[in-house]
């Protein structure tokens, strides 16, 4: 009788724990699910403002074909505005005639590719000043590699600082600094650079292996010593990564830049917007638009041959 009720004991015990277990899934499940709930209507709300705030609910008058005014939901009302647009860029190219149409398409073609070669250049040189400020700043930068909180503290902050300001704004700052030319946009382009940089580079050096750090100290090496052989080594590859893609961003970037008069192709877009050479902005759109897909797959090839992923395709 005794080693019966043992055994009725044994086998109600893990019925217990299943049934907690169970009832422990249950309560944390219907947690989770008022979390998510209460997140969405969170983001609904939000979303809801902020279009209510970006006039994406405005209603607007619009002039109808036959001269009279209505009042429409600015929506519907600006897509085909849009399409006009768009369809003013458009050149008349013809098949029988595409030499001369692609001829009078470009016919700045000459002047286009000097302030290419500008704002190439531009973005060359601001991304050296940005690989160079970013790489040295993005050490004090990280968590695990700090010397001190002080240090952490400033590094940071003067990061933030110089990727919050847009481009355009150090433009216009440089600009009124230095006169209006290329300077202005190399300076302008890799301040901003260093910040967006210093922040992507501190965030690989979170994520390396500390213990050859560690070797390196106790081999009686300095805070410099291990950065150089115990971090540099590890991020190396992903520092041209980011790097890569940097020369690509800032190459749109100056191409913009130039429309505060800081030099590059963005006084092109000024002067095509100001005298509406709606047929000039797509042929610029043009030529940055292959400029960049040129510079990707260069990256891409450069990229893969520093990380052998070349040998493995």
């Amino acid at each position: 009788m005794t080693m019966t009720a043992e055994l009725a004991g044994a086998n109600a015990q893990p019925s217990e724990t299943i049934s907690e277990f169970e009832r422990d899934f249950a309560a944390q499940r219907r947690r989770s699910q008022r979390a998510w709930a209460i997140g969405t209507v969170l983001f609904l709300v939000i979303f809801a403002l902020t279009s209510w705030l970006g006039d994406f609910f405005k209603i607007t008058q619009v002039s109808m074909p036959d001269g009279s005014r209505e009042w429409r939901w600015i929506i519907p009302a600006g897509i085909p505005r849009l399409g006009e647009y768009i369809e003013q860029t458009i050149p008349v190219l013809r098949w029988d005639s595409l030499g001369a149409d692609l001829t009078n398409w470009f016919w700045r073609w000459k002047i286009w590719m000097n302030l290419l070669l500008e704002t190439v250049l531009i973005a060359f040189m601001a991304t050296v000043f940005g690989v160079v400020g970013g790489f040295l700043l993005s050490f004090p930068a990280s968590r695990n590699l700090a010397p001190n909180k002080w240090v952490l503290w400033v590094t940071r902050r003067y990061l933030e600082i110089a990727r919050t300001v847009p481009e355009l704004v150090w433009a216009l700052i440089f600009v009124f600094c230095f006169s209006v030319g290329p300077l202005a946009g190399v300076l302008a382009i890799g301040l901003h650079a260093t910040g967006a940089l210093g922040k992507l580079y501190s965030e690989v050096n979170e994520n390396i292996d500390m213990r050859p750090l560690e070797g390196v100290k106790a081999a009686g090496g300095s805070w410099f010593d291990q950065i150089r052989y115990g971090a540099v080594p590890q991020v190396l590859p992903n520092i041209l990564s980011y790097t890569l893609l940097r020369f690509e961003i800032n190459v749109r970037a100056s191409s913009i830049i130039g429309y505060v008069g800081a030099g590059g192709l963005g006084q092109e877009f000024r002067t095509a917007m100001s005298f509406q050479e709606y047929t000039d902005l797509s042929a610029l759109f043009v030529i940055i638009f292959i400029t960049v897909a040129i510079i990707d797959y260069g990256s891409e090839k450069l990229r893969h041959r520093v990380i052998g992923l070349e040998d493995r395709t």
